[in-house]
Parts: structure tokens; C-alpha cells; sequence
């Protein structure tokens, strides 16, 4: 069976600056991410992870290229839509590092917010908010705040609102680096099930070796350049 690509990134530049502060950091990356597929994206610090990242996530302005996300291309050389915030709350479910959760309003308040925003019922989207809190073990923590759960709790709930509004893509940038290595196997391995279950393409930046092999691929930035590690070979893209 064919699989349907969730992203697709064409000839891609990025540069910041001109004259003598021009920097070049990614330079014709052209790669695929597949649904239900976990990716990992690892280079070393500067290598331009994160700008990648959120070019991808409509957050960064590239140089020039084009990105597809889905069936809808959202990106030559220039965006083609002006609502690049409707295409982040309705594709794309976002993790971070912190867990950036509220924290004067409560994990079911958190998880709801962008279902809310983006129109749907309070009553339907505590009902959906509430599957994903039992799905991730922390549904008695519904109502309580964020400072009254653990670190490793409040990115299972940050997890469950980056997929509150049913996104077909999540971006996930160094997720397990706050936790500890026990924790940081459940984030990963909750993030393949989520891959998996919902049929969600995952790209993971991540600098913890020890989590790759949970990973179906490896994306790295290798001058300038994307490359693809599916084995000991790599495949520039």
C-alpha cells in the first residue's frame, strides 16, 4: 500500500542577513515525511534544526523553495496563503522543549483551548480532551493546574493539546530534553504510538542518541544539506 505523504519539501534555502552578516543555513534540502511515520531530526547545535523545523511549521519565512504540507502546497518562493495561522492551529500540533502550558488555567482548560478557538463545542472538545488525557494515563490530573504535576506529566499533557485539534503533523522540537532517560523513553515511545494510532507524520529534533532506535528514520543536516538514514547508509536527498 502506497504511503501518503504528510510533507514535502522541495529545493529549500535559508539565509539570514546580507553583506558581510550573511549566514547560509540550510541550502536545497528536498525530503518526504509519511504519515504515521516518526522522524528524527539530529545535527549539531546550529546546524539550522529548529529554523527547519519551523519553516516547515509556517513559523519561519525560508529564502525560497516550496513545502507541501499534504495536498496543499503552502509555500513558493513565497506563502501562498495569507493564513498561515489556520493552516498551524488545523495541520500541525506543536512540542517543545518546555511544556509552555498555561498555567493559570488548568490541564482540561490547556488541552481545549485550540479545539475552542478553532469553533468546536465546549462540550464536544472536553469529551475529545478527555479521551486523549485517559489515552496518555493522566486523566484524574484533568483539573488540576500545571504547577501540581510533575515535568513528565506536563508534556504528556502538552502532547495531548498538540493533538486536541486532530493535526495531520506534529513538530516536535527537543521534547525529552528537560526529562530525565526513563521519561524521555515514554515521550518517544508515546510519540510512535501517536505516529502509529492516528496516522500522524512525527519529526522529533532531538540530540539523545539513545532514543533513534525508536525512530522509523533519521533526517540529519550535513553541510547545509538534508540527509535521509534509514540504515548505516546515508542518502542525500
Amino acid at each position: 500500500m502506497d504511503r501518503k505523504i504528510a510533507i514535502k519539501v522541495e529545493n529549500l534555502y535559508k539565509s539570514f542577513g546580507k553583506g558581510e552578516s550573511y549566514i547560509s543555513v540550510i541550502e536545497g534540502a528536498s525530503f518526504e515525511v509519511y504519515k504515521g511515520e516518526l522522524v528524527a531530526l539530529v545535527a549539531p547545535s546550529g546546524a539550522g534544526k529548529t529554523t527547519l523545523l519551523m519553516m516547515i511549521g509556517c513559523v519561519e519565512d525560508p529564502t525560497r523553495g516550496t513545502i507541501w504540507l499534504g495536498d496543499e502546497k503552502v509555500y513558493e518562493n513565497r506563502w501562498l496563503t495569507r493564513e498561515t495561522r489556520r493552516i498551524r492551529r488545523e495541520k500541525i500540533g506543536f512540542i517543545f522543549q518546555a511544556h509552555y502550558l498555561i498555567p493559570f488555567l488548568n490541564i482540561i482548560e490547556n488541552v481545549t483551548l485550540v479545539p475552542q478557538v478553532n469553533g468546536v463545542p465546549k462540550e464536544q472538545s472536553e469529551k475529545e480532551a478527555m479521551e486523549l488525557l485517559e489515552y496518555f494515563d493522566i486523566a484524574e490530573k484533568a483539573h488540576s493546574m500545571p504547577s501540581e504535576l510533575s515535568g513528565g506529566q506536563n508534556q504528556r499533557a502538552a502532547i495531548a493539546r498538540a493533538l486536541a485539534n486532530n493535526p495531520e503533523i506534529i513538530l516536535a522540537d527537543e521534547p525529552t530534553a528537560a526529562l530525565d532517560l526513563d521519561r524521555s523513553f515514554d515521550v518517544v515511545k508515546m510519540l510512535k504510538k501517536i505516529a502509529t494510532d492516528q496516522d500522524v507524520a512525527v519529526i522529533m529534533v532531538t540530540h539523545d542518541e539513545a532514543m533513534l532506535p525508536l525512530c522509523d528514520r533519521i533526517l540529519t543536516i550535513e553541510n547545509k544539506k538534508v540527509v535521509s538514514k534509514e540504515s548505516k547508509e546515508a542518502k542525500i536527498l
